[in-house]
């Protein structure tokens, strides 16, 4: 980490440490270092494969049965459901154990926040969850891994065994809107907050990147922790370009000096 970023993060702790509520907005960048890539970066997948971007859609995956299939391969092979946490996720959770975390809106869906021992219920999963599986058409939730399991066994687009319709991972794709009390649960605690932590998203994609806004507008600090650039930098109180990992640790450390000085 470069040291002249040391002063910023220490304000950046300061300020965390006397908030009155905090709030951290998470993108795919917190998980790449546990070996999930992210899509827009250099080592992104619609960087490196552009075409897979159909697989994000919701009008394809209802209309075509391969693009189903290989979303269903590449669901049973994704890394997710094998990494762990990694540091960024353990210093957003130890923010919220000592009190200085509200809660964390999430665009991942990988739930490697709550395997990094953040609070599931602080946790806004806006995109989804990748480890539950819903029918489209009744709306039965369950578990992944059964699905999956039959897709390993040869299904390659297993059916609800309630209602016979197709089924998906529980998480948002294009042309899919998000669930309107994740959103509201995610406008409440931004809009409440003094704080808002940005870490490992490139604040593009909509509604979840009005959040920043709706945090400027009621008056709170932005603090934006990304290795690319984002439309917010020049609004925000701070900008970190350095690992999300490293930068949070040394937040986590800033705020103890400062809750103890």
């Amino acid at each position: 980490m470069d040291t002249a970023e040391e002063p910023i993060i220490d304000e950046v702790a300061a300020w965390i440490a006397s908030a009155r509520q905090v709030v951290a907005l998470t993108g795919a960048g917190v998980s790449t270092a546990s070996g999930i890539p992210d899509f827009r970066g250099p080592d992104g997948l619609w960087t490196k494969e552009p075409d897979s971007q159909r697989l994000f859609s919701i009008d394809a995956y209802l209309s075509d049965p391969e693009v189903r299939a290989e979303v269903w391969q590449r669901r049973l092979h994704n890394p997710a459901f094998s990494v762990g946490p990694n540091a960024a996720h353990m210093a957003l959770a130890a923010l919220e154990d000592r009190d200085r975390l509200h809660a964390l809106v999430t665009q991942n869906i990988d739930g490697l926040h709550q395997a990094g021992g953040s609070d599931p219920d602080r946790v806004i999963e806006i995109h989804g969850t990748i480890h539950e599986v819903v029918c489209l058409s009744c709306d039965r939730r369950v578990p992944a891994g059964p699905v999956l399991q039959q897709v390993a066994d040869g299904d390659p687009d297993p059916r609800c065994p309630a209602c016979g319709g197709l089924q998906k991972s529980a998480t948002v794709s294009f042309g899919q809107s998000l669930d309107p009390a994740l959103l509201q649960r995610a406008h409440d605690a931004v809009i409440g907050c003094d704080l808002l932590l940005a870490v490992g998203t490139s604040l593009v994609v909509h509604p979840v990147a009005l959040l920043p806004r709706t945090a400027l507008e009621a008056g709170a600090r932005l603090v934006i922790i990304n290795a690319e650039d984002t439309p917010y930098d020049d609004r925000a109180d701070a900008v970190l370009r350095a690992d999300a990992g490293e930068v949070l640790s040394a937040i986590v450390a800033g705020v103890d000096n400062h809750q103890q000085a």
